[in-house]
């Protein structure tokens, strides 16, 4: 696994999402170092430096959090708070899920946590595209890595502007795919968002042009086996003290939103909702200094 780590303190583990990087928490890093934290970002696997088994297998929910469970350890650590982004945040609900006596606390950014159980995930995505295609699906179906791979930059910057606050995207977006079309010709055009710079996109399009897709792919492609293997916990709610924060202006909200009003019952734990306004998907790259701050006074307040 490839970290990048910065600070002294509790160990903070920064999980990123789809298409990102440890470089999607370059900001966090340094607000955590210091504010007395050991924070450690992960390439997670299929990512960046980290390696990229083949098959879906590889990345199943319980192999990753078992790989987390080991990175753990070999920093020399027994416990750790985990902080996730996108299925970053789904991964450490999982984790803390399965493994609570080491992940203490559990942050989750964009993505709400959602017990598991109900229907087979590929019968419930399935019937929600109607004419057009879910972008799950699309996504899961081998080759779909060769829309994105044939124009690496052009493909991650579309979709990046197209899920951030004030993008002016308006339903379906890019969620919903025309069957037998490609997912970009629903981006918007446009210039970079304000929150990513040129330096910043080359940085994500080299590790993309370098890796391809595949890695990535990987977990929407295991989402049906991790329905079976973790059948055991359905309906169970995520006990340990937790955060959400999310941009108010992320479409994904639109079919989360049962899962936000579940909290209650799903996070027993939960010290605070956030929904900050004009942010899209990218909340901890579009909102760096307030994320940074909801952060750190939501790890201070754990001693409490």
């Amino acid at each position: 696994m490839h970290v990048v780590e910065q600070g002294e303190g509790p160990l903070v583990l920064l999980l990123h999402g789809f298409p990102e990087s440890w470089y999607a928490w370059r900001h966090q890093l340094p607000v955590l170092a210091a504010a007395g934290y050991r924070a450690v970002a992960v390439d997670a696997r299929g990512y960046g430096r980290s390696s990229r088994p083949e098959g879906t297998e590889a990345y199943r929910a319980v192999a990753l959090v078992g790989e987390l469970v080991a990175l753990v350890r070999a920093l020399g650590e027994e416990r750790a708070v985990l902080a996730g982004h996108d299925w970053g945040a789904t991964l450490a609900g999982q984790a803390g899920l399965l493994r609570p006596e080491v992940f203490s606390a559990i942050a989750l950014l964009g993505v709400p946590y959602t017990p598991p159980g109900g229907p087979r995930p590929s019968e419930v995505f399935a019937s929600m595209g109607g004419d057009e295609e879910f972008y799950v699906p699309f996504l899961q179906r081998p080759g779909a890595e060769a829309e994105m791979e044939r124009d690496v930059r052009g493909w991650l910057a579309g979709f990046y502007t197209t899920l951030s606050g004030r993008s002016g995207v308006v339903p379906p977006g890019p969620f919903f795919v025309p069957r037998g079309h490609a997912m970009r010709e629903r981006f918007v055009d446009g210039p970079l968002p304000s929150w990513l710079s040129e330096a910043e996109l080359d940085f994500y399009a080299g590790e993309f042009e370098r890796t391809g897709f595949g890695g990535a792919l990987a977990r929407y492609r295991a989402m049906d086996r991790d329905w079976e293997d973790l059948a055991a916990w359905e309906g169970e709610p995520l006990r340990q003290p937790s955060l959400f924060l999310a941009g108010r202006e992320d479409a994904s909200l639109a079919w989360l939103s049962e899962a936000v009003d579940a909290f209650p019952r799903t996070l027993p734990g939960l010290r605070g909702t956030h929904l900050l306004d004009d942010c899209g998907h990218w909340v901890q790259q579009e909102r760096p200094e307030e994320v940074g701050a909801l952060l750190v006074e939501w790890l201070d307040g754990l001693a409490r």
